[in-house]
């Protein structure tokens, strides 16, 4: 399942934080990146959303890869989710 290879590739690079500061929106776009070209549409930063920028935040900070399979499974555009 796509969400939970997302969830796997966005927790190892979380954990390496290779950057002093923007690791968060660079994963996201990274992950967007990812997900477009496997012909997949994903949005984990919709401006109207606070609850998906924390259940991001929470499955990041505690390496919660279940959290973030849910939550890229919820917000991933897809046929075959």
């Amino acid at each position: 399942m796509i969400s939970e290879k997302l969830a796997e590739i966005l927790d190892n690079i979380n954990y390496l934080h290779p950057f002093r500061e923007g690791n968060g929106r660079t994963q996201r776009e990274f992950l967007r990146l990812l997900a477009l070209e496997k012909g997949f549409t994903l949005n984990l930063t919709p401006p109207d959303n606070k609850s998906v920028y924390e259940r991001y935040m929470k499955g990041t900070i505690e390496s919660d890869v279940n959290t973030l399979t849910e939550l890229i499974f919820e917000r991933i555009d897809t046929n075959e989710k």
